[in-house]
């Protein structure tokens, strides 16, 4: 998850909620079978920046609330197949799935970054700075909404982005679909991040594993996953990824 437009108190209430019992915010309910894929398949193969701004991040007292490593790799790994270039990312954090983004592009590739909070970002900048990769990142300050709102108003920035990435507030997440619809291309891809909210939607609403934090968001996420299954403009796929991550494809330009 991001900081985007929520206060650092729910924030801190997420953290707790979506690691849980477990050391990790994986669904795999398993601490060993989760560290065997990380040691097997992540950590290997990990960049050595994209290693250090994660080990900064995790000394962030909202650490648990970035992306997991096996997520950054499975977003890396995407971002490459479908050969994307013009990028953005609502939701930045420390960076750290943003390094990993700005690793996967090619030289001349560009992501449009969005978040409220300067201070996260400019903790992990000086190691972006380092991978060689800042001059990809073009980072604004601020709500994504009326930012986005501001983009399509301009016809010439629908459909020029290959990949968006959002992992912000879920109240929100309609609403960011609404727009980012029309500045992604026709076969280009949106991800959506912790949309299986650590397992609870499955669970019923006055269950007493859920804090505050996981309830309040709760609903919103069902409404967004209830949402996307019926938009006819995008073709999604749902995988168990971290806590559930979304992939759209945009397959038609109106509804």
């Amino acid at each position: 998850m991001s900081s985007i437009q929520k206060g650092q108190e729910n924030q801190q209430g997420g953290a707790v909620a979506e690691q849980g019992e477990f050391g990790h915010k994986s669904l795999l309910r398993s601490d060993d079978l989760y560290q065997y894929i990380l040691e097997t398949s992540v950590y290997p193969r990990e960049p050595k920046y994209l290693k250090e701004l994660r080990e900064l991040t995790a000394k962030h007292p909202l650490g648990p609330i970035s992306a997991a490593p096996d997520e950054v790799q499975f977003l890396d790994m995407l971002i490459k197949l479908i050969n994307a270039k013009n990028t953005m990312e609502i939701g930045v954090f420390t960076g750290y799935s943003l390094l990993a983004t700005a690793l996967a592009l090619p030289h001349d590739g560009k992501i449009l970054a969005l978040d409220i909070n300067r201070e996260n970002y400019d903790m992990g900048l000086p190691i972006i700075q380092k991978a060689g990769v800042a001059h990809k990142i073009d980072f604004r300050e601020g709500p994504a909404l009326p930012f986005l709102d501001q983009l399509i108003q301009d016809e010439k920035n629908h459909g020029t982005l290959d990949f968006i990435f959002v992992d912000a507030d879920k109240n929100n997440y309609i609403n960011y679909h609404k727009r980012v619809i029309e500045l992604v291309k026709i076969g280009g891809v949106i991800g959506y991040d912790n949309t299986l909210w650590s397992g609870s939607l499955v669970l019923p609403p006055d269950a007493p594993t859920m804090d505050d934090y996981l309830r309040n968001n709760r609903e919103f996420v069902l409404e967004f996953n209830k949402f996307l299954a019926v938009d006819p403009r995008v073709e999604i796929c749902q995988l168990p990824v971290s806590d559930g991550v979304t992939l759209c494809r945009r397959i038609c330009s109106s509804i």
